[in-house]
């Protein structure tokens, strides 16, 4: 009887230890694949429901306001120029008077004049005139009479005055619009870009976590079920639930910097109407570049960003501008150290054609003209005028190179920033792939019961950081990437 007993434990225990085995290999199977279903960040779904940063560029620079306006003030500098011009149109004079006085017709006269002005500080004047009555001022002629003539400056505004200066800094105002326009939108976009990357980042560790969670969740039942099998001590139950609410915590942590992250980013985002759009719930940011090799990321040539900074940088453009207007301003103030001679000369004619009537050289018959001269005595207000553009000139001169070398110096030293965040995320990325082998060995030891539950929890602590720490390097890398480009000027071109 005893023998039999004897023999009935050994066969139980047997089929208990052949049980165990089987538990132990189906847990570590089951662990294997939920590691390896860890192993991948990315989850699939529908591309239409995805927003990438260059459909948020393009929404941008269409649809926000200040992008908006920035357009406006373009048209607001076109504007500018129709009314600079508006100095050389055509003027059409007529003038009427007449007098009648106790029965006595003193004099009716009518002069009907076209004046024309000219680039060159020349106007041209043609009319006619009608003059008749008995008390008419002797210096006039009577009847039907009519003219050609100019008017020309001979010092003074010869060169430069008043009406040519203001159409030619309105074109230079309305390039430099255009200008301001990509640095306005080169500040936008810098913003836009900043927002959406930490927007990629906070759903990139969101999903990261809702795999450790899943993760848990089926460790957390395996646990159990080798604890109801005797396998397991009732420890490790709590141990694995332990673990799943932290990562469950951190979850919803994660999911609510998300959607906060997606709230900032609404605010760049606009319809055709004018109206602001919030970010739907269901759209999720695009494969991105956050799924490369962090040694394949390229880096751009340093000297060929300075050389583009220096020739299109939309700042150093603007002092470009404005040196050009200045130049004008000079030009024109120089104009008040220069004598006023006015010369004014009219051919005349009988009748009211003046081509067939007028007979002889210019200064021999049926002509008039007039001389004007005038110098003020020390030219006060003209070489202190002049001195002062010439101090603004030297001075825009003076920022517009340090400028320059603070847009290089930025340059250079966001270039050094990309390089260091390429090969941190390279060695990052290294660490990881440790960091995750010592968690898959310490794992199997766990299956053949060698380790215990909490330093697989520890292990696997290790590499959630490490791949955690690698996204941030990445979204840092493309951070960089965007203040690079806006550093030269050229976001707004991409």
């Amino acid at each position: 009887m005893q023998t039999h007993s004897k023999y009935k434990f050994i066969n139980w225990l047997r089929r208990r230890n052949q049980q165990r085995k089987r538990t132990l290999l189906l847990t570590g199977l089951i662990l294997t694949l939920l590691f390896l279903a860890k192993m991948s960040v990315a989850q699939e779904r529908p591309q239409d429901r995805s927003l990438s940063a260059e459909q948020i560029m393009a929404i941008v620079k269409k649809f926000h306001p200040i992008a908006r306006i920035a357009g406006i003030n373009i048209e607001k500098a076109k504007a500018d120029i129709t009314i600079a011009r508006g100095q050389f149109d055509p003027q059409l004079y007529s003038s009427n008077a007449q007098k009648t006085f106790d029965g006595t017709d003193y004099y009716n006269y009518n002069r009907p004049e076209l004046n024309i002005p000219t680039w060159f500080g020349v106007n041209i004047t043609t009319g006619l005139e009608y003059l008749s009555g008995s008390r008419t001022d002797p210096e006039q002629t009577t009847g039907k009479t009519s003219y050609f003539g100019i008017s020309v400056p001979l010092a003074k505004n010869l060169l430069m005055d008043k009406r040519r200066a203001a159409l030619q800094t309105a074109k230079i105002y309305r390039d430099a619009s255009l200008v301001e326009q990509r640095a306005v939108l080169n500040d936008l976009l810098l913003e836009a870009m900043l927002v959406y990357w930490d927007w990629v980042n906070q759903y990139q560790q969101y999903q990261i976590l809702s795999q450790a969670v899943s993760v848990n969740e089926q460790r957390l039942g395996l646990v159990r079920l080798a604890y109801r099998q005797g396998d397991r001590p009732a420890i490790d139950t709590t141990e694995a639930m332990t673990q799943l609410q932290q990562f469950q915590l951190m979850q919803t942590q994660a999911w609510l910097e998300f959607r906060n992250e997606g709230i900032l980013l609404s605010a760049y985002l606009w319809n055709d109407k004018g109206e602001p759009v919030d970010l739907p719930e269901g759209i999720l940011p695009a494969d991105s570049p956050l799924q490369q090799d962090p040694g394949s990321m390229t880096l751009p040539e340093l000297n060929q960003l300075i050389e583009t900074a220096r020739k299109n940088h939309p700042e150093i453009l603007g002092y470009g501008f404005k040196l050009d207007a200045l130049e004008i301003e000079k030009k024109l103030k120089f104009q008040e150290l220069l004598p006023t001679v006015n010369f004014r000369y009219n051919q005349l004619g009988k009748g009211y054609d003046v081509l067939k009537t007028a007979t002889g050289p210019l200064f021999e018959n049926n002509y008039q003209y007039g001389l004007t001269l005038g110098l003020p005595l020390r030219l006060s207000q003209g070489r202190g005028e002049y001195r002062k553009a010439k101090l603004k000139l030297e001075e825009t001169r003076i920022e517009q190179s340090r400028k320059t070398v603070l847009v290089e110096t930025k340059i250079r030293n966001l270039f050094n920033e990309l390089g260091t965040l390429r090969d941190q995320s390279r060695i990052q990325s290294n660490a990881l792939e440790n960091f995750l082998t010592l968690q898959r060995a310490e794992e199997t030891r766990f299956r053949i019961g060698e380790s215990s539950l909490f330093l697989v929890n520890a292990r696997e602590n290790k590499a959630l950081e490490a791949r955690q720490k690698l996204v941030d390097l990445k979204v840092k890398f493309m951070k960089s990437m965007v203040y690079l480009n806006w550093s030269t000027g050229q976001l707004a071109e991409l």
